[in-house]
């Protein structure tokens, strides 16, 4: 079996190269918005950076995990359906985890983009990663195919959550500033000063 694996597992390398890196550097820049959400005066409490940002980071690392694993060097596609199984099944409790703390926090109303992006396409990409998993001894080019999917896909939902939590908290802010502003026009202190 490892000869047959070797070159297969191969052709992939430059993919995962490219989707592994791009995800954790990805996630060290999600490191900094979270840092500059601390910064800011827009109100955030920690159930909303759980439904809402640590998934993003959670989904960068799940990206980064499937790209090495299918980098390393394997004996064997079991060890490889085992890892990425548990990764599936780990992937969609999370999902069910995340959604829950997304209908508890109380600082943003969900929209219908909010549910697509933060609870169906996660649901759907570790679903997809499980069933690649299990399949990758009956259809192995077709299941790595699955699975590079999946690998993409969560790389553009945490680059797209990234995105919407920055754009987020900028009109948070500019609110804030906006309202801060008003008083001193009309010749009163601004609210947090009394």
């Amino acid at each position: 079996m490892h000869d047959v694996m070797e070159p297969i597992f191969s052709a992939w390398e430059s993919f995962y190269v490219i989707v592994g890196s791009s995800a954790a550097a990805l996630t060290g820049l999600q490191f900094v918005v979270i840092a500059l959400v601390a910064d800011t005066r827009a109100r955030s409490t920690p159930e909303t950076i759980d439904a809402f940002g640590t998934p993003t980071v959670v989904h960068f690392c799940s990206a980064l995990l499937v790209s090495a694993v299918l980098s390393a060097p394997w004996h064997t596609v079991s060890s490889v359906m085992v890892i990425l199984g548990v990764a599936g099944i780990a992937g969609l409790v999370y999902c069910f985890l995340v959604t829950r703390r997304a209908r508890r926090q109380t600082v943003y109303e969900p929209v219908f983009e909010d549910w697509l992006w933060h609870a169906a396409l996660p649901f759907a990409a570790y679903a997809m990663l499980l069933v690649g998993a299990l399949s990758l001894r009956l259809h192995l080019t077709g299941s790595l195919f699955a699975i590079a999917a999946v690998a993409l896909l969560l790389l553009f939902i945490g680059i797209h959550n990234a995105w919407d939590s920055v754009t987020f908290i900028v009109a948070r802010v500019a609110e804030t500033a906006k309202a801060d502003e008003k008083p001193k026009k009309d010749g009163q202190p601004p609210a947090d000063s009394q």
